[in-house]
């Protein structure tokens, strides 16, 4: 509150134990960080689009040059897992490695993750020309010039006057306005298919304009595509309807509205026997035999967002399977 500590009747400080030698805080935490054992394997198993940017975004770091990457990748080709790879690379090299995302459960994801907001001190209501509200002098200031790569996560979400912010104080605290993010190695990753800025109102120029994509710093990023997706290797046809959904190239009813496959779709014909036929679908009638396999009650559910359905879904999933919730 622009208060000296010595106007309160507090203790003095003892020094002697004091063993972060003026080091700042937030360096102290990064430096921290424990390694899996398990992720410095990761690299093993890396397919070869991963390897592609796990390799560039190395020799980077490695070059001191530094550099300003986008991973653009749908949901499931494995970005959170190229993360790990490098953070725990990084780290396990005793450098910093900073891992943010724009959403906390994105972050939480990440090993030592934190959101941006947080971490860079991004103000709530940025504009254009905007600074993050750290000092030169401050821990944030001095973690930042010490980190030897920088992960944003979900930056597709984000409005991109949030990164421009990160990138006008970056150029300052490092001394080098002629360079993006004053020469550090950024990493950034997203998916434009998926949610994107939160505008107010606003129209669909106005989001697309709010998006990184429309910024200064989209022509100085190195585009990273993955388009293997890891989590439907069973199920091409499913992964590629995924890709064709994203990319706009699906047939689409009234430029609104896009019309699922038959073979993907339960048909409803207002008939009593209709959720019968849902839930033998989903379940397969074999739930009882599969409660205790993990795996099989988190692959299925029926979601709905009219109560009256889900009374009587609960009701007949009772009836179907009596003595369970």
């Amino acid at each position: 509150m622009g208060k000296d500590l010595s106007s309160f009747p507090l203790p003095e400080i003892d020094e002697s134990y004091d063993a972060s030698d003026n080091e700042a805080r937030e360096i102290i935490e990064e430096s921290t960080i424990e390694v899996d054992p398990e992720h410095l394997g990761l690299p093993s198993f890396l397919n070869p689009e991963q390897r592609y940017a796990y390799d560039e975004i190395l020799a980077t770091i490695n070059s001191g040059q530094g550099g300003v990457f986008f991973v653009d990748g749908p949901g499931g080709t494995g970005k959170t897992y190229l993360y790990k790879a490098l953070l725990a690379k990084v780290r396990a090299e005793g450098k910093i490695a900073v891992a943010t995302a724009t959403s906390g459960v994105a972050a939480s994801i990440l090993p030592g993750g934190r959101t941006a907001h947080s971490r860079f001190k991004i103000p709530l209501n940025t504009e254009d020309g905007g600074v993050c509200s750290f000092t030169k002098q401050s821990g944030t200031a001095k973690l930042l010039m010490r980190a030897s790569l920088i992960i944003w996560d979900e930056a597709s979400m984000t409005k991109r006057q949030a990164v421009e912010a990160l990138d006008n104080s970056m150029r300052d605290i490092m001394a080098r306005p002629d360079l993006p993010f004053g020469g550090k190695t950024i990493v950034f990753g997203g998916d434009f298919r998926q949610v994107l800025p939160v505008v107010r109102k606003g129209t669909r120029s106005q989001i697309t304009d709010a998006t990184l994509r429309k910024s200064y710093l989209w022509e100085n990023m190195r585009q990273l595509r993955l388009v293997r997706n890891m989590r439907a290797q069973s199920d091409p046809w499913f992964a590629d309807y995924l890709l064709s959904v994203g990319n706009g190239t699906e047939d689409t009813v009234d430029d609104d509205y896009i019309r699922l496959p038959d073979e993907i779709c339960v048909p409803y014909t207002s008939d009593a026997t209709d959720i019968d036929k849902l839930i033998e679908s989903v379940f397969q009638m074999t739930l009882e035999e599969n409660l205790l396999d993990p795996n099989y009650i988190t692959s299925r559910a029926i979601l709905s967002t009219r109560n009256e359905y889900v009374d009587k879904i609960n009701m007949k999933m009772i009836e179907r399977f009596p003595g369970r919730r």
